[in-house]
């Protein structure tokens, strides 16, 4: 019977990992990645998590691999794994970090599965905590702090974190993308955060459904108007949300089926 490092291999640039390749991944913190759910051997959103590999490569490294290599390591990360699936695509550049090699030379990527997730049941309650992550846009390894506020937020009786920056203005939570809404419009909020790429995916199927959208910062005074919260990743399209903070917030299963609605039109496709 197949062990589980079998059922869910790891293959850097395109090569089973050993253990020695992996090593020097224990620690590394300059890095970053996209994290995708595989179902039938088929994705949705590809050309977002392509899009976010190139930014942050650019970002990070002043360089980018082609969307064709990309495309190849993920398409066979995922044949070598079962059809259903987690896929975490790790670039990084293999000269290591806290050095200037890492700003020239050829980049690598590690492919990751795991087991598929579809993230808790919820309902979620988040605690209110000031932080504002370092390159917010950037889906980045290394960001103790996420687990950290999470602890923080458990140990106070929460389910998890919710951030709000130094101006007021809720974010996002630990690893999630926040959402809401007023009864009519999907609000999301303004501010500085990883622009998930189910939040993506969501986003523009909302748009084909002629559902009306809008930015806005979003304050804990402004929760008490609000008709629903959830939080979304590359998990699940929506959780419900029942208080953030001291505010209880009313659980909406219209606006959740819509959010799952809006993730079912996405096309799934292969790589």
């Amino acid at each position: 019977m197949p062990n589980e490092t079998s059922l869910y291999p790891a293959a850097l640039n395109g090569r089973p990992a050993s253990a020695a390749d992996l090593i020097p991944l224990a620690f590394a913190g300059f890095a970053h990645f996209t994290a995708i759910q595989v179902r039938d051997r088929k994705i949705r959103g590809l050309d977002l998590h392509l899009k976010r590999l190139s930014n942050a490569s650019l970002a990070f490294f002043g360089r980018a691999l082609r969307d064709e290599q990309l495309r190849a390591h993920i398409r066979q990360a995922i044949d070598a794994g079962p059809a259903d699936q987690s896929l975490a695509v790790t670039v990084f550049s293999p000269d290591g970090e806290f050095t200037a090699d890492s700003m020239q030379g050829d980049l690598a990527v590690l492919a990751r599965s795991g087991p598929p997730s579809n993230g808790p049941k919820g309902p979620l309650r988040l605690a209110v905590i000031e932080h504002e992550r370092p390159h917010p846009t950037i889906k980045h390894v290394g960001e103790s702090s996420k687990t950290y506020y999470l602890h923080q937020a458990i140990r106070a009786g929460f389910d998890d974190a919710a951030f709000i920056d130094r101006q007021g203005h809720l974010s996002e939570a630990s690893i999630w993308n926040l959402v809401f809404w007023d009864g009519e419009t999907v609000i999301w909020p303004r501010a500085e955060m990883l622009t998930g790429t189910m939040m993506g995916t969501v986003q523009r199927q909302l748009e084909r459904l002629g559902v009306p959208q809008r930015r806005e910062e979003v304050t804990l005074s402004r929760l008490k108007d609000l008709s629903a919260a959830a939080v979304m990743n590359s998990w699940t399209p929506g959780i419900a949300v029942s208080a953030i903070g001291s505010t209880a917030i009313p659980e909406a299963k219209a606006f959740l089926d819509l959010l799952h609605r809006a993730h079912a039109a996405e096309p799934a496709k292969a790589v």
